[in-house]
């Protein structure tokens, strides 16, 4: 990394760690104890993680580490939706499995036009080789295709399909709080490395973006507390515009 852009960084996880952890993990340590279970010992996830690490290109922000959040938090989404629902013990941790796939795969194609299309596509294809049932596939490439933000879906016709894209779209917008400070925002200037000058610039603009996700979340836990995720990003990056314009405007 560009020195000045390491020195920001640390700049910007010291502001990160001054800020609370989001009230959902709090709230919710028997859920995540249980996604984490699930993630560490179901082989299906233990043998796609070990296919997405392969595979997947690390320095866009969205690697294997960002995956593994995502699945971890899709999971513990939908245990929670899931006991809403009233799903048994063994449909429940099915469905895990489902939306920890999909949250593994959601990226693979991160650096390709369309990502989301592309990599429901490629995913359709990964899991020919795994016990899911084509009602299983399609709940995961659905999930992929519906990920983004402002990008139209697709229509999923069962609310256990429709849940699995739920879960996996609010995990992966809660990286757009106090992770996008401490890592994907780096990840992505390390492979762009524009002048200070460009990613100041633009840094209203990507402020303008993360404000916009506050209203997108999807399932009822995420409406509740996806909003914190992002005020809590909001106020990251506001302390961390000024840091940029008074500690480091002789750079400028």
């Amino acid at each position: 990394m560009v020195p000045i852009y390491a020195r920001i960084r640390k700049r910007a996880r010291q502001i990160v760690s001054r800020f609370p952890s989001p009230v959902f993990y709090n709230d919710f340590c028997r859920e995540i104890e249980s996604s984490r279970h699930y993630f560490d010992t179901d082989p299906v996830i233990t043998r796609l993680k070990s296919y997405v690490a392969r595979h997947i290109e690390d320095d866009f922000g969205h690697g294997i580490q960002h995956s593994i959040k995502v699945a971890l938090d899709a999971g513990t989404l939908m245990i929670i939706e899931g006991c809403l629902e009233g799903y048994s013990d063994d449909f429940t941790r099915r469905r895990v499995c489902i939306v920890q796939c999909a949250g593994l795969l959601h990226d693979i194609k991160r650096k390709h036009k369309n990502h989301a299309t592309q990599g429901a596509v490629f995913a359709g294809k990964i899991l020919k080789d795994y016990q899911f049932t084509p009602d299983e596939v399609n709940n995961i490439c659905n999930a992929i295709h519906n990920h983004e933000a402002f990008k139209s879906n697709v229509a999923i016709n069962t609310p256990e399909g429709e849940l699995v894209s739920d879960c996996l779209y609010d995990a992966d917008k809660f990286r757009w709080g106090p992770d996008n400070f401490t890592d994907t925002v780096w990840d992505m200037v390390l492979f762009y490395n524009p002048p200070l000058s460009t990613f100041l610039n633009r840094y209203p603009k990507g402020m303008e973006s993360l404000a916009k996700i506050k209203n997108t979340f999807r399932t009822n836990t995420g409406k509740k507390y996806g909003p914190q995720f992002i005020d809590i990003g909001l106020a990251i990056g506001n302390e961390l515009f000024d840091v940029i314009k008074t500690e480091f405007a002789h750079l400028l």
